[in-house]
């Protein structure tokens, strides 16, 4: 399977301010994800989808391909992530160059272990699957059997599952999972032809040996910052 492991970094944030090129342990964040990426066998290339010529030489140092710019009206707050995720494939096709496959690898999750990654695209290579995401455990606390939620006509709270289907003794409770935004992976035509990331066969990977570390705001900064200076 031919993969494209696709970082998507725009110049704009506002949770923390230019956050992708951000000195992380001296190291720009981004270059996490394209150091892990360019360590992974299993990709073909390793690309950098950016509208930000700064973000562009920095990725470029670091060893990422950027063989495009992307259209500053895909690099606003709310463009969908999958029109740009088209666009590099239409890029690509345009070349002649096809890929079975796009992995998104988010440069806001700097400790995705080789080893993680690895084991994601290998179950997904084996699998029928359209899409696969890496995923952590819901604590049972938090599991949609338990959860409620406010009621719009009357504001009284109600369960999410409705009271005869939902399961009270947490033994009982099934597994529950949440995407940690490490990875996705995606086939091209399902990409192509759907306009969607999400194809009807959706697996998932439990991640396994990555910290649980996605930076969205300052806070999320500190934690990765003191993460670091653990490992150090």
């Amino acid at each position: 399977m031919k993969i494209l492991a696709l970082i998507p970094a725009r110049g704009g944030s506002k949770g923390v301010p230019r956050k992708n090129i951000k000195l992380l342990h001296k190291k720009p964040l981004i270059e996490y994800s394209i150091s892990t990426g360019l360590s992974c066998d299993l990709f073909d290339s390793v690309v950098v989808s950016t509208e930000d010529e700064e973000i562009a030489g920095i990725s470029r140092a670091a060893g990422a391909e950027v063989p495009f710019m992307r259209p500053a009206e895909l690099s606003e707050d709310k463009s969908p992530t999958i029109d740009l995720v088209i666009h590099a494939l239409h890029f690509f096709n345009g070349k002649n160059i096809h890929f079975d496959a796009v992995c998104l690898l988010q440069p806001t999750v700097p400790y995705r272990a080789l080893s993680d990654l690895n084991a994601a695209i290998k179950r997904f290579i084996d699998s029928d699957a359209d899409t696969l995401f890496t995923v952590r455990e819901v604590p049972h606390k938090y599991n949609p059997h338990w959860v409620f939620e406010e009621d719009n006509t009357t504001g009284f709270l109600k369960t999410v599952i409705s009271d005869q289907l939902r399961i009270k003794r947490r033994q009982d409770l099934p597994k529950a999972y949440h995407r940690d935004g490490s990875v996705y992976l995606i086939k091209s035509n399902i990409i192509l032809n759907q306009k969607n990331l999400y194809g009807p066969k959706i697996i998932h990977y439990e991640m396994s040996q990555s910290p649980d570390i996605n930076i969205d705001t300052l806070s999320d900064w500190n934690e990765a910052e003191q993460y670091n200076n653990y490992i150090e």
